[in-house]
C-alpha cells in the first residue's frame, strides 16, 4: 500500500535502522523508543492488524516471532528477557494500520502493561 508507512519502509523507499530481515519480515528501532531497546518487526507485505492475520495469512506470525527472537538474542536481550507486544485496533493502541510486534527490552518491564 503506497500510503502504508511500515509498507514505504520495508519497500526501503524510507530508511530505518534494520534490526533484522528475511525474505518475508524486518525488524527496525523505533524512532520513538518506549525502553532502552524497542524494535518493530513487520511482514514486507500489508497485513492490516492480528485480525487480518489469519486463514492464509496465519503463518506471519511463526515469521514474525522467529525475526523477533532472532533479533532479541542478536541484541543480547535472550538472557536477561524481553517483552513482545502486539496492539489490535484503535481501543488495543494500534497506532500504524500494519501489523507489528514490538520487541521492548534493556530494563525490568512492569506488570500490568497499560
Amino acid at each position: 500500500m503506497s500510503d502504508c508507512i511500515f509498507c514505504r519502509i520495508a519497500s526501503g523507499e524510507i530508511p530505518a535502522r534494520e534490526a533484522g530481515r528475511t525474505e518475508t519480515a524486518m525488524a527496525f528501532h523505533d524512532l520513538n523508543p518506549q525502553a532502552p531497546v524497542h524494535v518493530l518487526v513487520i511482514p514486507t507485505r500489508h497485513v492490516g492488524g492480528a485480525n487480518d492475520a489469519v486463514g492464509p495469512d496465519g503463518n506471519v506470525w511463526s515469521v514474525l516471532m522467529g525475526l523477533a527472537i532472532q533479533v532479541a538474542g542478536d541484541l543480547g536481550l535472550a538472557d536477561g528477557g524481553y517483552r513482545l507486544v502486539v496492539n489490535q485496533g484503535q481501543n488495543g493502541g494500534q497506532s500504524v494500520g500494519h501489523l507489528h510486534v514490538h520487541l521492548l527490552g534493556g530494563r525490568r518491564m512492569s506488570w500490568p502493561p497499560g
